[in-house]
C-alpha cells in the first residue's frame, strides 16, 4: 500500500485527522478534503477532485450526526449521509478507486440484547439512521469492492478541535461547570478510540477488504459507566446522577443496546481494539499533552 495515493473526505473531524495521520505513517501519498475545499453534496465538485487526485482508495469520514436535529432536517441529513455517498462512489467507479465509507449502529434498533454482527438486519429508528443506511445502500449499489465499517460512539483527541467535540470533552466541560450531571444508564454502545478505528481501517485497507465490518470499541458499556470511567481516569469528582430514556426524552429515538462486535474483522487477523480503559487514559494523556503545548 505504499504507493498507493489516498482520498479522505472529511479530514478535518477526530476520526478524519486519524486517518490522515495513520496512512501517511504507512507511507501512502494522502490529500484530506473537507467541506470548505469539496463539498461531498456537489456531484460535481467530488467528481472534479476525485479525477484530479486519482487516488487508489477514497475514505469517506464526513458525516451529518446531529441525531436530534435530523428530525426536523430530515433533507439536510439525506443530502449528507446518503446522496453524498452516491456523488464518492460514482466518481470512485469512474478513476477505479476503492471506496470505504463510515457507518454506524445507529442503523440498528437495539432490540437484540446482544452485540450486533454484520448478518444483523438492520431497523433504523429516525431520520438519522436511516440516512446512515441509505449510505450503505448507494456505496454497495455503484461499487462492486466497496468497504463499509460501522462504528459507534467515536472519541478521540481531535475532538478538541471540532465544534461539536465528543462525550468525553461534553463530560469533562460540565464536569468543570460544578453542576449535577445527568447521563442515561438504560442504553449500552461500543465507544471507540479513533486512532485505534483509523489503525485497523488501514489493516483492512491494506488486506483489500470489501463488504460490511464492525468497529466499536470492543467493550459494551452504558452512557452512564462511562461517563464513570472518564471520571475516575481524570480524577474528578462531579455530581454524577444516572437517568434513563423516560426521563430524558429526546427528539429521535435511539437504540437501546447497540454494541457492535469486531468477530469477523478480528477472525481476519486484526488486532482487537484497545480496552475502554486504556483508551480513556490515552485521551487523556494526549489531552494533557495537546493542552500544555498550546
Amino acid at each position: 500500500m505504499q504507493r498507493d495515493r489516498v482520498a479522505i473526505f472529511g479530514s478535518g473531524g477526530q476520526l478524519g485527522v486519524e486517518l490522515m495521520t495513520e496512512f501517511k505513517a504507512r507511507g501512502c501519498e494522502v490529500a484530506g478534503f473537507e467541506r470548505h475545499s469539496v463539498d461531498i453534496t456537489d456531484q460535481a465538485a467530488v467528481e472534479r477532485a476525485i479525477a484530479q487526485y486519482d487516488p487508489a482508495v477514497v475514505i469517506n469520514a464526513a458525516a451529518y450526526n446531529q441525531v436530534d436535529v435530523a428530525e426536523k432536517e430530515p433533507l439536510a441529513a439525506f443530502q449528507v449521509n446518503a446522496l453524498a455517498v452516491r456523488n464518492l462512489a460514482m466518481a470512485c467507479r469512474q478513476v477505479d478507486a476503492r471506496l470505504v465509507h463510515f457507518s454506524t449502529d445507529y442503523v440498528f434498533d437495539g432490540l437484540a440484547g446482544r452485540a450486533y454482527v454484520e448478518q444483523d438486519t438492520p431497523h433504523p429508528l429516525g431520520a438519522y439512521a436511516v440516512s446512515k443506511l441509505a449510505g450503505e445502500f448507494y456505496a454497495q449499489a455503484y461499487l462492486d469492492r466497496a468497504a463499509i465499517i460501522r462504528t459507534s460512539g467515536v472519541f478521540g483527541p481531535g475532538g478538541l478541535d471540532t465544534a461539536r467535540g465528543n462525550f468525553v470533552e461534553l463530560m469533562l466541560r460540565l464536569a468543570a461547570q460544578g453542576q449535577p450531571i445527568r447521563v442515561v444508564e438504560d442504553h449500552v454502545a461500543s465507544p471507540t478510540f479513533a486512532p485505534a478505528l483509523a489503525s485497523r481501517t488501514a489493516d483492512l485497507v491494506e488486506k483489500n477488504a470489501q463488504g460490511i465490518f464492525h468497529l466499536g470499541g470492543g467493550t459494551p458499556i452504558s452512557w452512564f459507566d462511562w461517563a464513570v470511567k472518564i471520571f475516575e481516569a481524570a480524577g474528578v469528582k462531579p455530581p454524577l446522577k444516572p437517568t434513563n430514556e423516560r426521563e430524558f426524552r429526546t427528539a429521535a429515538r435511539r437504540p437501546k443496546y447497540s454494541a457492535l462486535s469486531n468477530n469477523k474483522v478480528e477472525s481476519m487477523g486484526i488486532a482487537p481494539m484497545p480496552s475502554l480503559d486504556q483508551a480513556i487514559r490515552t485521551y487523556l494523556e494526549r489531552r494533557r499533552q495537546r493542552t500544555a503545548a498550546s
